[in-house]
């Protein structure tokens, strides 16, 4: 590649991988939300307040590009994210600890390729189909080793959900990509935060019969936190990235979260992995790094 290239794609690959920061350190953050609030409420607060934020450049954010059809690739854009992520992973996190679903995030290169590679005939090889057996096995194995706790009421149960919330991210993954092409980044970024917000919506009613005691600051400020810098901030920059550089590069990314959020956990809810469950780890990074290692010619 030549340099002007890789400079080219420098400014999309740091959005990308600034989106991965934000969504890494939000796995720590939204359990603490799930803490204190009901998950459809904790989900509708973040998106409505990354609504507010993003209302006053609505007339900027209509599709200038649509074509007849496109609202079949849109509506499942926003079905699968955030609708359909939201709905499994905040539920993942209510049973499970926030680095365990992170670990399980790294499945979703894997997911991505084949998924790729089903609909859209783009290549696979041996080493795509033995990494992704291995790190199945190793979320497995992760879970399996994984007691209940305090921080894990139902460490299988969470797991598992968080497996179909990064299935429900695989099929966003793909879609976006095959509108990123034509559709303003932030226009893509706007409906999914509105049409999130709506699908949310019942979420407010909970929120009409909670405590006034629950609201403090540091609640405010973990809000404020998830809505315009997750919601908003990461879909955005991933959105913006996406449209320069190939989605399975993009979703390569997505390994480092399980590393930010094990991090955090550590720090902010005093999370830990005991031995098995580092074996575990080491296995579901080595299905990953395997494949996603390019052998030199």
């Amino acid at each position: 590649m030549k340099p002007t290239a890789d400079i080219k794609q420098l400014f999309p690959m740091a959005a990308v991988l600034t989106a991965v920061f934000l969504w890494g350190s939000s796995f720590a953050t939204m359990r603490m939300v799930l803490n204190i609030l009901d998950p459809m409420s904790a989900i509708f607060l973040r998106l409505f307040i990354a609504s507010l934020c993003i209302l006053p450049f609505a007339g900027k954010l209509i599709p200038r590009n649509y074509r007849k059809g496109d609202w079949k690739i849109l509506g499942g854009m926003v079905l699968f994210q955030p609708c359909l992520y939201f709905t499994f992973e905040s539920r993942a996190l209510i049973y499970t600890a926030s680095s365990q679903a992170a670990i399980v995030s790294a499945c979703l290169p894997l997911m991505v390729a084949v998924t790729a590679w089903i609909f859209l005939s783009e290549a696979i090889n041996a080493k795509i189909i033995v990494g992704l057996v291995l790190s199945i096995a190793g979320v497995i194995l992760l879970t399996l080793f994984q007691g209940q706790t305090v921080t894990a009421p139902n460490p299988v149960l969470g797991n598992f959900l968080e497996l179909f919330a990064m299935a429900a991210a695989c099929g966003y993954m793909i879609l976006v990509k095959q509108l990123s092409s034509r559709y303003n980044t932030w226009t893509l970024t706007g409906m999914q935060v509105l049409g999130g917000t709506l699908f949310f919506l019942p979420g407010i009613f909970p929120l009409l019969a909670a405590d006034p005691s629950i609201w403090n600051v540091k609640l405010i400020w973990l809000l404020l936190f998830l809505g315009p810098c997750v919601s908003l901030g990461a879909f955005g920059l991933y959105n913006y990235g996406i449209k320069t550089i190939s989605v399975s590069r993009a979703s390569i990314c997505i390994n480092l979260i399980p590393v930010i959020a094990i991090l955090l956990g550590w720090i902010f809810l005093g999370e830990t992995l005991n031995l098995k469950q580092g074996v575990a780890v080491g296995i579901v990074i080595l299905g990953v790094g395997l494949s996603n290692h390019k052998s030199r010619n």
